[in-house]
C-alpha cells in the first residue's frame, strides 16, 4: 500500500467531506478512520479508484459518527439540567456502552480513550490534552480502539474499575472543561450504583455529589474562577451535601477503602467546615497519606503539600512539595500560593506569573494572571 498515495489523497478527500456539508472537525476523524481502514486492507484488496474509495468509506463514518451524536444529544436532553437525589432508573444503553468501551481486551488507557470519544461527548483533542500526548497520537489509539470492539457483544462483561475511571473522567471534563458532562456523570453513577453493590461506586457517587455541591460558588458572575477559600459557602447546596455524605458513610463501614471513598472523605471534610480556617487540615493530611498509598500518584501528592501547608504552616508544604517533580501539573501554581503563605511576595508574584503561562484553560489563567497582578500592586515586584 502506497502511503505518499494517501497524503497526497487526504486533502482532497477532506475537502470533499467538507463540501458534502461535514463540519471541519467531524470530516478530519471521518477522514482518519478511512486512513486506518485503508492501512488494514488495501495491501490485500487494493481498490481500483483510490479516492473514490476514501470518500466514501470517510462519509460512512461521518454518518455513522452523526448519528451516534444526534442519539446521545438526545439521550442527554432528557436529563434534568441538575441531578435529582433518589434511586436511579433501569440501567439504560448509554451505561452499557460504558461498559463495552471497557472491554478486557482493550488496556485501560486505551478504553478510557475510547469511552471519552464514543460515548462521553469529548473530542478527540480534549483527550489529547487530558492525557498529555499529541492529538494524532491519540487518533490513532481511539481507531486502534474501536477496531478491537468492532466486533464485541454488548453482553460480553465489561471493567467495573475502568468503567469507574471513565465516569470520573467525565465528569471531571464536565465540572471544569468545555463540555458540562457532570450531571451525566452523576446520573450514570447513580445507575450503576443502584445496579451494582460496591464501595468504591458508592465512594465515587458520594465524591461526585460533595464536589457538584459547590459547583454554583466555583465562579463569579463574570465566569472568573472563585478559590475554595473565597467561596460564599452559603450557596453550597445542602441537600447534596448531606447525601454524599450519607452515601460515604454506609461505604466507609464495610472497610473496603478505594482511592474514590478517600477522595470523597477529604470533600467532605471541606464540605463540613464553616470556614477554611475551620478546616480539619490535619484529618484531610491523613487522608491525603491514605491516598498516596493507594494511588502512588505524584498528583496527589502535589495536592497534599498544599494540605501541609495548612496544616503544619507554608514552609512545611514547601519542604513537601520541594520533594515532588516541578513540571507537575499546577506545580508552579502551589509554589506560588505557599510562598504567598510564607510572606514571600516576590517570589510568589514571579511564580503566579510562569503559573499563568503553563495553565490548561483560560479560566485558570486568568485566575493566576490576577493573583500575580495583586501581589505586584502590593509591592510584590
Amino acid at each position: 500500500m502506497n502511503e505518499v498515495l494517501l497524503r497526497s489523497l487526504t486533502p482532497s478527500v477532506l475537502g470533499i467531506l467538507v463540501r458534502r456539508g461535514a463540519a471541519f472537525a467531524a470530516a478530519e476523524d471521518a477522514v482518519q478512520d478511512a486512513l486506518v481502514e485503508a492501512v488494514r486492507v488495501w495491501s490485500a484488496d487494493p481498490p481500483r479508484d483510490p479516492k473514490g474509495w476514501l470518500v466514501t468509506v470517510a462519509w460512512r463514518r461521518f454518518l455513522d459518527a452523526t448519528r451516534a451524536d444526534a442519539a446521545r444529544r438526545r439521550r442527554e436532553d432528557r436529563v434534568d439540567e441538575e441531578p435529582a437525589p433518589g434511586p436511579a432508573p433501569a440501567v439504560d444503553d448509554t451505561l452499557q456502552l460504558y461498559f463495552l468501551c471497557a472491554h478486557p481486551s482493550l488496556t485501560p488507557s486505551s478504553a478510557v480513550a475510547l469511552t471519552l470519544r464514543a460515548v462521553g461527548g469529548l473530542t478527540t483533542r480534549q483527550i489529547a490534552q487530558a492525557y498529555l500526548v499529541p492529538e494524532a497520537t491519540m487518533a490513532q489509539r481511539i481507531s486502534r480502539a474501536k477496531r478491537t470492539v468492532s466486533g464485541v457483544r454488548f453482553d460480553q462483561p465489561g471493567d467495573v474499575a475502568t468503567v469507574l475511571r471513565v465516569l470520573y473522567l467525565v465528569f471531571n471534563e464536565g465540572y471544569s472543561g468545555d463540555v458540562d458532562l457532570a450531571a451525566e456523570a452523576i446520573r450514570l453513577t447513580r445507575q450503576l450504583a443502584a445496579a451494582i453493590d460496591h464501595p468504591e461506586v458508592a465512594g465515587l457517587l458520594a465524591l461526585m455529589l460533595l464536589h457538584h455541591a459547590r459547583r454554583a460558588a466555583r465562579t463569579a458572575p463574570d465566569g472568573s474562577l472563585v478559590p475554595l477559600a473565597e467561596q460564599d459557602r452559603g450557596r453550597w447546596d445542602t441537600e447534596s451535601i448531606a447525601e454524599g455524605v450519607e452515601i460515604l458513610q454506609a461505604a466507609l463501614a464495610r472497610d473496603r477503602l478505594g482511592e474514590f471513598q478517600a477522595q470523597a472523605a477529604i470533600a467532605a471534610l471541606h464540605a463540613d467546615a464553616r470556614t477554611t480556617e475551620e478546616t480539619d487540615w490535619v484529618q484531610i493530611v491523613e487522608w491525603y497519606d491514605e491516598l498516596a498509598r493507594l494511588t502512588d500518584s505524584p498528583v496527589v501528592r502535589l495536592n497534599r503539600a498544599v494540605a501541609v501547608g495548612e496544616a503544619d504552616g507554608p514552609r512545611a508544604g514547601l519542604a513537601a512539595l520541594a520533594a515532588l517533580d516541578d513540571t507537575l501539573p499546577r506545580h508552579t501554581a502551589v509554589a506560588a500560593y505557599l510562598h504567598e503563605r510564607d510572606g514571600d511576595l516576590t517570589t510568589a508574584a514571579q511564580l503566579y506569573t510562569e503559573a499563568a503561562q503553563k495553565a490548561p484553560n483560560l479560566a485558570e489563567r486568568d485566575h493566576l494572571t490576577r493573583q500575580a497582578a495583586r501581589l505586584n500592586a502590593r509591592g510584590g515586584r
